[in-house]
């Protein structure tokens, strides 16, 4: 289950707060604290390849759609 089926299926819970509550118990992930899953890029969300260096907190494909934007130039 990923993190966002887990999050559709608490949706549909809503109204039935018992059953919500025990779903989350046993079902919600956990936090981590080191790995792939511990960063996410703040523009999409994603997991992996992330560039954390000066403090970007993007994904790659993130960084390659903005890095002019944010005054990196292209070596060639």
């Amino acid at each position: 289950m990923t993190a966002s089926d887990w999050k559709n299926v608490l949706k549909q819970l809503e109204s039935k707060p018992a059953i919500k509550a025990r779903f989350l118990r046993f079902n919600k992930p956990k936090e981590r604290k080191f790995g792939v899953s511990t960063k996410k890029c703040v523009r999409c969300g994603r997991f992996g390849a992330h560039v954390g260096q000066y403090g970007l907190n993007l994904c790659r494909q993130c960084f390659r759609e903005m890095a002019v934007e944010l005054g990196f130039k292209k070596y060639q």
